[in-house]
């Protein structure tokens, strides 16, 4: 590089470079799994069956398994280097706990809808079990066995069907688990049948209706609010946009605020601010959602 050329962009380099080198790992290792399969299935024990794959590729089948909040931390050394600065790699390093909570929020929501669709198969199983002529407690011990709409209480809700226990009282316990509100609506419907005689498929199907109409307005609600998540998103990136476009046209955006007074305090000022901004956009939409 000479005198006159771009200061930095050596470290440009470098960190594209690494950048690409990853995405092509990622790339050839995720195309080539069928294929070193097949060789390992029909190559009848060659070198590849006894030594495994190549180091380079247990290096990556070890990355591609680390959690998603360990991003943060690789993110954060990329930029450290491009910047020559211990600042974003230790920002990446407090970032792996906010990521982790988001991951497990989100894994927590997905569970919480397929325990929900879980239990609208259930009433729906039910019903057709009790309908077909069974008694409720074979019923629910066949329904329950294909549907998994109990989740953790499964076990105690079939010992109290199948001993003739408190059936409704354990299905109420087992509503408490998130995402299995409907339950409790099936102790309802499981108590006034066994009590006063009523239908029990009746009530399950009208159980079933509604439970399906609840998450049909949930996810017609979640499609409404995504344009407002999405812009909020797209706005909290528009940053990283803007110290791309000054990287591009010479201006040295990192240089600046990593190395700086002036650029660290807009850094940190503007990082609370972004931050602040982008959890109450959130806030507001997950409200909604709520309400």
């Amino acid at each position: 590089m000479t005198a006159g050329g771009v200061p930095g962009s050596g470290h440009l380099a470098v960190g594209v470079a690494l950048v690409c080198a990853g995405t092509a790992a990622w790339m050839v290792s995720g195309s080539n799994t069928a294929a070193r399969r097949a060789r390992l299935l029909f190559a009848g024990g060659g070198a590849a069956a006894r030594g495994g794959p190549p180091p380079w590729e247990r290096f990556v089948l070890r990355v591609r398994r680390l959690p998603v909040e360990w991003w943060s931390v690789a993110v954060g050394a990329v930029i450290a280097l491009l910047g020559t600065s211990l600042l974003p790699l230790a920002a990446g390093a407090v970032g792996v706990p906010v990521v982790r909570r988001v991951r497990r929020a989100r894994e927590a929501a997905r569970a919480r809808e397929a325990r929900g669709e879980a239990v609208i198969a259930l009433c729906g199983a039910l019903a057709g079990e009790v309908r077909a002529g069974r008694q409720p407690g074979e019923a629910l011990l066949r329904a329950a066995r294909d549907s998994g709409g109990l989740g953790e209480a499964q076990a105690a809700v079939l010992a109290a069907a199948r001993f003739g226990g408190d059936v409704p009282g354990s299905l109420a316990d087992a509503a408490r688990q998130p995402g299995a509100d409907g339950l409790s609506g099936l102790a309802a419907c499981w108590r006034v049948a066994v009590d006063r005689g009523a239908g029990l498929a009746a009530g399950l199907d009208r159980l079933e209706a509604a439970l399906r109409a609840e998450r049909d307005q949930r996810a017609d609600l979640r499609a409404q609010l995504a344009g407002a998540r999405s812009t909020a998103v797209l706005l909290a990136g528009l940053p990283v946009l803007g110290l791309l476009l000054g990287t591009a046209l010479g201006a040295h955006p990192l240089h600046v605020l990593l190395h700086t007074g002036a650029g660290l305090a807009c850094l940190v000022v503007g990082g609370v601010l972004e931050g602040a901004g982008l959890w109450w956009a959130l806030r507001i939409v997950r409200g909604a959602e709520a309400a």
